[in-house]
C-alpha cells in the first residue's frame, strides 16, 4: 500500500470508528457513488455523440469517471482494478435503469443520493464526530477505497 493511501486511510478511519457508523457507510457509500454516476449517466450526451459517435463511452459519466479511476490509480493498482469493476457495474445499472425503468434515471438517483447522505449524517451523528470530507474534498472518493480495502483484506488481497 503506498503511503499516501494508508495516511489516507487512517485518517477516514478516525472518523468511522463506530460500528453502527460503519454499517451505514457499508451501505450508504456504494449508493452515493452509483447516485453520482447515474446523474450524470442522465446527463443529455448529444455533444459527446457529435464529438465521437454513438459508443459506450460517449455519456458524461464515462468522461467523468476516466479521472476518478486515475485518481484511484494513483493511490494504488489493486484499489484503482477494484474501482474500475464497481465502476463498471454502477455504469451498467445506470444503463439497465435508463431503458428499463418507468422512472427516470435521473429521479431514481436523486432519491437514493439524499436518502444515502441522511443516512451517512445520521451515522456520523451516532459516531459523534464530522464527516472527512468536511476537512478535505477528496475523502469523497477515499470512502469507496476505505472500503475496498476491507473487502481486500477478506479475501487476502495485499495492496
Amino acid at each position: 500500500m503506498s503511503k499516501k493511501l494508508e495516511l489516507l486511510l487512517d485518517e477516514y478511519s478516525e472518523s468511522h470508528r463506530n460500528s453502527t457508523n460503519k454499517l451505514i457507510h457499508w451501505i450508504c457509500v456504494p449508493l452515493i457513488f452509483w447516485a453520482i454516476v447515474a446523474l450524470l449517466y442522465s446527463i443529455p450526451n448529444e455533444v459527446l455523440i457529435d464529438l465521437f459517435g454513438d459508443y459506450f463511452f460517449s455519456n458524461w459519466a464515462v468522461l467523468i469517471m476516466i479521472p476518478v479511476f486515475f485518481y484511484y490509480l494513483s493511490l494504488s493498482v489493486p484499489v484503482s482494478i477494484g474501482m474500475l469493476l464497481f465502476i463498471s457495474t454502477c455504469l451498467y445499472i445506470s444503463e439497465l435503469l435508463l431503458h428499463c425503468s418507468c422512472f427516470p434515471l435521473w429521479g431514481i438517483a436523486l432519491i437514493v443520493f439524499v436518502l444515502a447522505w441522511i443516512g451517512q449524517f445520521y451515522g456520523h451523528k451516532i459516531e459523534g464526530k464530522k464527516p472527512s470530507f468536511l476537512k478535505d474534498i477528496q475523502f469523497l472518493l477515499i470512502g469507496p477505497a476505505w472500503l475496498m480495502h476491507f473487502i481486500y483484506k477478506r479475501i487476502g488481497v495485499n495492496f
